[in-house]
């Protein structure tokens, strides 16, 4: 079976490690999983994490990358993955679970010509979004999801901060947040990341720390350390970090002297739900929304693509086709 993997790991160079190639195709690893024909798989920060040898064993290796895709199941079905996957014995919301893995860390992964996952994990896709829209959701629309209306608690008419314009999750809050009804605004050091990000609905854009004109009832934090102490002070009283990643540092001060003292709330979020997947697709179906996709490429440009992923150098999501 074709596929794009993790053959070796270097924290510093993380493509030295990446190989296209053929791996045995293991069959379904429990009772219960089914067979996907990968029709689109979306890139994420975690693939370059795997090639980092974070989260990733190295007895694991070679390990099959990627955790989202979209595809047909062996009777014609069309589905779209979600990559929780809870330990068997697990009750209850799968994102809870002390013992859950993605799929490309204990499970081999989507950049392949087929993934094996839980029955559970596939949500049927509508015909209305393509292979490559249906494949940017599992991920980065649906942390965006999770952590606008699950974790912040908008609604319409609120006001939502997203740090960093131009990321997966990032540029997902932004269509998300204006087909919900908010008033987004959105930072970048970049402007042409600021003029992008007002193209796919952004109200406003502004310099990364920049005083906003008015505090916001929330951010959607996914940078870290270079973006918390800004994201603390732009909150109104009462308001809420949405927290999903920590790319440029995860150890910055708390400053909790503000947060006590405003009642500001620190929500952390990972990922989200199957229910919320299903929910995700029908709020794009109700709204028109649509991913941003920067580029779709066949799997053995995979890593000139992961290339483009470690330097940041896109805006939107990238997408592989394995059988193109």
């Amino acid at each position: 079976m074709r596929c794009a993997y993790v053959e070796s790991q270097d924290p510093e160079e993380p493509l030295r490690g990446l190989r296209v190639g053929d791996l045995p195709d293991a069959g379904p690893p429990l009772p219960g999983w089914v067979r996907v024909t990968v029709r689109a798989a979306a890139l994420n920060q975690h693939d370059l994490f795997s090639l980092r040898g974070v989260g990733l064993p190295a007895d694991r290796l070679p390990m099959i990358l990627g955790t989202d895709a979209a595809g047909v199941l062996d009777d014609g079905t069309e589905v779209i993955v979600h990559s929780v996957v809870p330990s068997p014995a697990w009750q209850g919301e799968e994102t809870l679970d002390p013992r859950r893995t993605l799929l490309s860390e204990l499970h081999p992964g989507t950049l392949a010509e087929h993934v094996w996952v839980p029955a559970r994990n596939v949500v049927p896709k509508d015909p209305a979004l393509s292979w490559t829209e249906a494949a940017s959701l599992p991920t980065a629309y649906l942390t965006a999801y999770r952590m606008l209306f699950d974790a912040a608690a908008l609604r319409p008419g609120h006001t939502v901060l997203v740090q960093g314009a131009g990321g997966g999750v990032a540029t997902a809050a932004i269509v998300l947040g204006r087909a919900a009804g908010l008033r987004v605004w959105v930072t970048s050091r970049s402007a042409a990341r600021r003029a992008l990000a007002a193209d796919i609905g952004a109200h406003d854009a502004f310099e990364t720390g920049a005083r906003l004109p008015e505090q916001v009832d929330a951010v959607i934090e996914t940078v870290g350390a270079a973006t918390w102490s800004h994201s603390l002070k732009a909150l109104r009283p009462g308001g809420t970090v949405a927290l999903a990643g920590a790319t440029s540092g995860a150890m910055p001060p708390a400053e909790l002297n503000r947060i006590f003292f405003r009642s500001l709330r620190v929500i952390g979020t990972t990922m989200g739900t199957r229910a919320q997947l299903e929910d995700l697709q029908g709020m794009l179906l109700a709204t028109g929304a649509r991913p941003v996709v920067d580029d779709v490429v066949p799997l053995d440009a995979v890593g000139d693509a992961l290339a483009r992923l470690a330097a940041g150098d896109m805006f939107g999501k990238l997408v592989v086709q394995p059988g193109a």
